[in-house]
């Protein structure tokens, strides 16, 4: 990850601390409205405009993605067991970019004002829209059951450990009280902790020889994902207002480690290893 420009001294403060200097987050030069972030130049963060064009030479179209060799290893070379693991990591995914796009849109777009952060947003907005299509339709590919379809496309609603996570990661877009860095830093487990665990899990496919779409994909999907972790990363570097120290974390991060185990309990037949 690129270094952070040293363009904004950087003090750890608690939120009680700021409160009583005075420091609102209106404060933080990352959050506080500027004209400048009307027009992209001049850059006043070369770090976070290099992640920007990072994040543009890496974009792709899920037309890109070849399914038709995929139905076959589906139906043939999966245990049921399998098919019902990978059912259900798809059906994470594809709510959980969902919610990652509710977080950008109603809450980080509106509130970072600088124009190389919105330019990274709003083509990560782009790129999420794609994970959605690409998750949508990979389980519109293999689900033939209407009803298991329908099941798994509401899968914050009916699939308990899809729920659990969703929950806990709505709870971060909705909260009036929790700070923006704390918010930066639970959507960072979101995409990072969350995430790892079902890429692996695909991953595995991959080394088994089968589902070449599907694995195709979750490495583009992939790749994207980690870009944008390091993103929230490199954001929490140039805020003033971060968490006091490592010990703050677990409020975001602990919940988030417990139920990435959980999510994974449905697992692979031994078999088929």
């Amino acid at each position: 990850m690129p270094a952070a420009p040293s363009l904004i001294p950087l003090v750890d403060v608690s939120a009680e601390a700021a409160e009583e200097m005075g420091m609102g987050e209106e404060e933080e030069p990352l959050l506080s409205p500027s004209a400048d972030r009307f027009s992209m130049f001049p850059i006043r963060f070369p770090g976070i405009w290099e992640f920007y064009k990072k994040a543009v030479a890496s974009f792709w179209t899920a037309e890109e993605v070849d399914l038709s060799g995929d139905l076959q290893h589906w139906e043939l070379a999966l245990s049921g067991d399998d098919r019902r693991f990978v059912s259900h990591v798809l059906a994470f995914f594809a709510a959980s970019d969902g919610i990652v796009l509710e977080n950008l849109a109603s809450r980080f777009m509106s509130e970072v004002q600088v124009a190389e952060a919105r330019a990274f947003y709003g083509f990560q907005i782009a790129i999420e829209n794609i994970h959605s299509e690409m998750y949508s339709l990979l389980l519109e590919t293999y689900i033939r059951d209407p009803l298991e379809k329908a099941r798994l496309f509401r899968a914050v609603d009916t699939v308990p450990c899809v729920a659990r996570k969703a929950a806990w990661a709505l709870r971060w877009i909705q909260s009036p009280d929790a700070s923006f860095a704390e918010r930066l830093v639970a959507f960072a487990c979101v995409e990072g902790v969350f995430f790892s665990g079902s890429f692996c899990a695909i991953f595995w496919l991959k080394k088994r020889g089968l589902m070449p779409g599907l694995t195709f994909s979750n490495e583009l999907i992939s790749r994207d994902e980690g870009l944008h972790c390091d993103f929230a990363c490199l954001l929490y570097s140039l805020l003033r207002r971060r968490l006091p120290s490592p010990a703050s974390a677990p409020s975001s991060a602990t919940p988030s480690t417990s139920s990435a185990s959980s999510s994974a309990t449905p697992s692979p037949s031994p078999s088929s290893a």
